[in-house]
């Protein structure tokens, strides 16, 4: 009998533990189970989605760097200081042109030829927080690119101080001096500054050949306000070409003292393209005799560039 009982004893002890075993491999088989099945759903679901998407960012800044790669293709990427006054240019390079943190991009030609400037957006000065001369400017020189040591030709920015430009020559050409201080050059420049800045700018500069460094003429198309601004132009003097088309006015239609001094008259007479500023050129056209002074009518409308209380002189 206490044989039987041992043998049945042991036979029992012998069956638990293989139904532990059996429950612990069952458990061990279940879990793996909802392990799967608990991240499966998860491989369609919208937070897996916004997951990838995060991973795939790294793809979009490369995708960046590619398309700024193909902007400078066939242009070696150069860097040359702001204030560096040296007139030669090499071939086929782009330079950043922008003051400080500001990406203002220069390309020249095979013959070295400054043809292209281009900005996402223009940034104007700010004296407040950048090294401003009392001039106005960010250095006290221009580069010295041939041409400019002409009596009527100035070391002409394309994009100005005022609006973050730098002083090297990948950002000066030789420019009628008329035209630059008081023309289409300089009104230009005012428009963005009163504008508080452009985006989407680009110069585009033509030469008569490929051996001079003085531009037979200027494209500027940018916008302010929403306002896609083209302005095309020649590097001439603009009051020659009035005057060789006749529009320049005589002394016999030259106004009297009354209605040229503080006396406003017909601002509309004057302003022909009706853009409520008036040049040199319109002035001259209306009759009116140079310089205009401070206490002249016109003058408010008018681009004073140096602030010595006349233009014209």
């Amino acid at each position: 009998m206490k044989t039987n009982y041992l043998i049945l004893l042991l036979t029992a002890i012998i069956m638990v533990g293989c139904t532990n075993d059996d429950h612990a491999a069952t458990t061990d088989i279940e879990t793996d189970q909802q392990e799967v099945t608990t991240v499966e759903p998860n491989k369609n679901s919208e937070k897996e989605e916004i997951v990838t998407t995060v991973e795939d960012e790294p793809a979009a800044e490369e995708t960046l760097t590619q398309a700024n790669d193909e902007r400078f293709a066939g242009y070696e990427l150069m860097e040359v200081d702001g204030g560096d006054l040296s007139g030669n240019r090499k071939s086929n390079v782009v330079v950043d042109i922008g003051y400080g943190d500001r990406e203002y991009w220069a390309f020249t030609n095979e013959y070295g030829q400054l043809v292209r400037v281009i900005a996402d957006e223009i940034i104007l000065q700010d004296d407040s927080k950048e090294t401003v001369l009392s001039s106005g400017r960010y250095y006290s020189d221009e580069a010295k690119v041939p041409g400019v040591e002409s009596d009527v030709l100035d070391e002409g920015h394309v994009i100005a101080d005022s609006l973050g430009g730098v002083s090297n020559a990948y950002n000066i050409t030789p420019q009628d001096s008329t035209l630059n201080r008081h023309g289409d050059q300089a009104y230009l420049e005012d428009t963005i500054r009163k504008a508080g800045g452009a985006t989407h700018f680009e110069a585009i500069i033509t030469y008569p050949d490929t051996v001079t460094q003085i531009p037979s003429s200027y494209q500027y198309t940018y916008t302010v306000k929403g306002n896609v601004i083209t302005d095309s132009f020649d590097n001439v003097n603009p009051d020659k070409v009035n005057e060789s088309l006749g529009l320049t006015g005589s002394k016999d239609t030259e106004p009297d003292s009354a209605s040229s001094s503080t006396n406003e008259g017909d601002l509309s007479n004057i302003d022909t393209n009706g853009n409520g500023q008036v040049t040199i050129a319109e002035a001259k056209a209306a009759g009116f005799s140079m310089p205009i002074m401070s206490d002249h009518w016109l003058y408010k409308y008018m681009d004073d560039r140096d602030g010595d209380g006349m233009v014209g002189e």
